[in-house]
């Protein structure tokens, strides 16, 4: 019972220094890093856009026909 309640306090000891190791590791991305992340989510936005887009387009020529133009 007593080595449950010493694991059981251990834990969040455990998590504090995993979790301060953590961020001690991450560092601020570099300009050029920077860049090719916003590049990356630009041309994400650019293609998600595009397809949602085209599906509308097509969408709603199907629509009409089967909703019967009304």
């Amino acid at each position: 019972m007593a080595d449950q309640i010493k694991e059981f306090a251990e834990m969040p000891r455990q998590f504090v220094k995993e979790g301060t190791q953590f961020i001690n590791r991450c560092t601020k991305p570099d300009r050029r890093e920077f860049i090719k992340i916003s590049q990356a989510v630009a041309m994400g936005f650019f293609v998600m856009g595009f397809i949602g887009f085209f599906v509308k387009l097509v969408h709603i020529p199907i629509n009409n026909i089967l909703v019967g133009g009304a």
